[in-house]
């Protein structure tokens, strides 16, 4: 992740503290507190005015949520007091992404597939629950209490104004100004891990070509699988880190002819050294090298390397002092027009003698 981004308060955190509530509240204390009933929610009255609303009504999205709270809390009150204990250990860990994201081995992170079988029904009751939660915030009672995710979208981008994919660095964003939005990605991809699908830490705004084409729901907290099929836990950037951090990127080409560069003629270096893990992962998540030596491949290059020679023939401009404006606009506006890839694409070509 070439930047982290801005985290923005909203109403729609509200959703993670109900599902906060219902978890620690309800579910886990299901095993002494009787039958499933409204006064279960007494002491969150807005949620218990959503509750109230979702069981006198027959739509989908009321049936849905109401449902599964309530069959989900008959299979909680059959589980013994350490699964009890254990599951609010997964709650706990899956809800810390940036832990989670730093590898931090007290961290208890859990994935649907690492459930003991003798929870099978109650974990396919989490999957449907959690991998619908997200799709289903639009109900008018939950939109009530917490708003609507666009608004969120809005508010997010107003804050964050780059105007590019903070995971690619490359792509456009939609900005607060624009009618449609992004989809917002789930960072621990909704599909493997319970309990996170509408943690606001969890969800991060992405390009369609970084959200749909690459990452899609790769696991970024574990290696792919290695020759013995095992995976492995592993650092990633968390998207919402603080402080910062500066991605440095070089080129290199074994050939001299930009016109007939192949991806193998190309050669990336990351850094800093510091965060080589988790520079590994981002590369690996969003195809990172593959894309950015495409790009040294694509016409925008090809303009870039142009644009140093006409400043030279016509205008009698010395190309390093071409290279020089090209520098410090990268240091000022380092993702504005790509310029923190086009400063180390003509950098390679200075170094392979192209000017």
């Amino acid at each position: 992740m070439l930047f982290p981004y801005i985290y923005v308060p909203h109403t729609m955190d509200r959703m993670q503290r109900f599902i906060n509530f219902i978890f620690y509240q309800v579910w886990c204390r299901a095993h002494k507190a009787g039958a499933f009933r409204l006064e279960l929610f007494d002491v969150n009255p807005e949620l218990k005015e959503v509750m109230k609303t979702f069981y006198y009504s027959d739509t989908k999205g009321a049936d849905f949520f109401y449902g599964h709270v309530e069959r989900i809390y008959a299979m909680f009150a059959r589980l013994s007091r350490a699964d009890i204990k254990q599951f609010k250990r997964w709650h706990q860990g899956n809800n810390n992404i940036q832990k989670v994201c730093d590898n931090d081995s007290a961290t208890h992170l859990v994935r649907y597939a690492d459930i003991p079988p003798q929870h099978k029904a109650l974990c396919e009751q989490l999957s449907v629950f959690f991998r619908g939660l997200y799709d289903n915030i639009d109900i008018a009672a939950l939109k009530k209490k917490i708003g609507n995710i666009d608004d969120h979208y809005k508010a997010f981008m107003k804050k964050n104004t780059v105007g590019k994919c903070p995971f690619c660095g490359i792509s456009d964003m939609l900005g607060a100004n624009q009618t449609p939005r992004e989809a917002y990605d789930h960072y621990l991809p909704k599909k493997l891990y319970p309990f996170n699908s509408i943690n606001f830490r969890n969800l991060v705004p992405a390009c369609h070509h970084c959200n749909s084409s690459y990452k899609t729901i790769k696991d970024p907290a574990y290696t792919p699988k290695d020759p013995a099929r095992a995976t492995h836990r592993r650092k990633v950037f968390y998207p919402y880190a603080n402080p910062g951090y500066n991605i440095e990127v070089t080129i290199e080409f074994s050939k001299p002819d930009i016109d007939l560069l192949e991806l193998d003629d190309i050669q990336l270096a990351f850094g800093p050294p510091m965060l080589d893990e988790e520079i590994e992962t981002w590369k690996d998540v969003y195809g990172i090298e593959e894309r950015y030596k495409n790009k040294c491949c694509s016409g925008d290059a090809k303009d870039w390397l142009e644009q140093i020679r006409i400043f030279r023939d016509a205008y009698g401009i010395d190309p390093l002092a071409s290279l020089n404006t090209v520098q410090q606009q990268a240091e000022k506006a380092p993702y504005a027009n790509s310029n923190f890839l086009k400063r180390a694409f003509l950098e390679g070509c200075q170094k392979t003698g192209l000017f």
